[in-house]
């Protein structure tokens, strides 16, 4: 078998395959971060507020709870303004549920409702209405069931509405999607697009850290005596004057 000699030669041909491999990352981390800092920061970051039908009421003349029929035992209460009306929701064993603040009926969060959330954050016309069992890739941040409300706009705009709840989760168009590709290339975290410390860029980093290494200790093999005969010849002149 034949000993691997871990020469300055053998080092310089790995040396060049990696930094090859890693050199086109590095432009991918390059062009990506120009892209995210070039796209506006509004249109990319400001799809997430707007929840002005969703905050807390004060105390006043509600149905009474004691009222309802009990099918589960009740965790949590919150009273909160859905839009045009006021709503109790409960929080049970076996999931949530939406009462009316007023007259104590299930509120179910259809169609209908979802489009009239949605068009609370967005008024162009909607284009299209769908359900997702799960989230996707733009409402990754949210769980459980959610309604997908696609509208007409400049940004091709998405709102997602929370299928239980009834609150808007998030907003998401065409700038963002742009940015969250490159984000992908530029964490390198192709599947879920969220961790920046999973396995493949701890790799990278590691391989980065040898490059490094390997790039230094190669620098100084390449230089020999001969590459600082200039500094002697600069010397002598100097030292023969001074003795004269």
């Amino acid at each position: 078998m034949k000993k691997i000699r871990l020469t300055p030669l053998f080092f310089r041909r790995i040396h060049k395959w990696v930094g090859l491999i890693l050199g086109l990352q590095f432009l991918l981390w390059a062009l990506s971060g120009s892209v995210m800092a070039l796209l506006d920061k509004d249109q990319v970051g400001g799809h997430g507020g707007g929840m002005s039908h969703a905050h807390p009421l004060p105390p006043g003349d509600y149905f009474d709870l004691a009222s309802l029929p009990r099918h589960e035992p009740v965790t949590d209460v919150v009273l909160r303004d859905l839009g045009t009306r006021p709503i109790y929701e409960l929080r049970t064993t076996k999931g949530v549920r939406l009462v009316d603040a007023t007259d104590g009926k299930t509120v179910l969060v259809d169609e209908a409702m979802a489009r009239e959330i949605a068009s609370m954050m967005n008024d162009a016309p909607i284009r299209k209405i769908s359900v997702l069992t799960k989230p996707n890739l733009e409402s990754r941040d949210h769980e459980g069931a959610m309604w997908r409300v696609d509208f007409a706009d400049a940004e091709n705009s998405s709102a997602y509405v929370s299928l239980d709840t009834a609150r808007f989760l998030v907003m998401r168009g065409d700038t963002w999607r742009t940015w969250d590709f490159f984000w992908m290339l530029h964490n390198m975290d192709y599947l879920n697009r969220k961790s920046f410390n999973h396995p493949l860029i701890i790799f990278v980093a590691f391989g980065t850290l040898w490059l490094s290494g390997t790039g230094f200790y190669l620098l100084f093999k390449s230089f020999s005596r001969a590459d600082f005969r200039w500094l002697r010849r600069r010397r002598k002149p100097a030292e023969t004057r001074g003795a004269a």
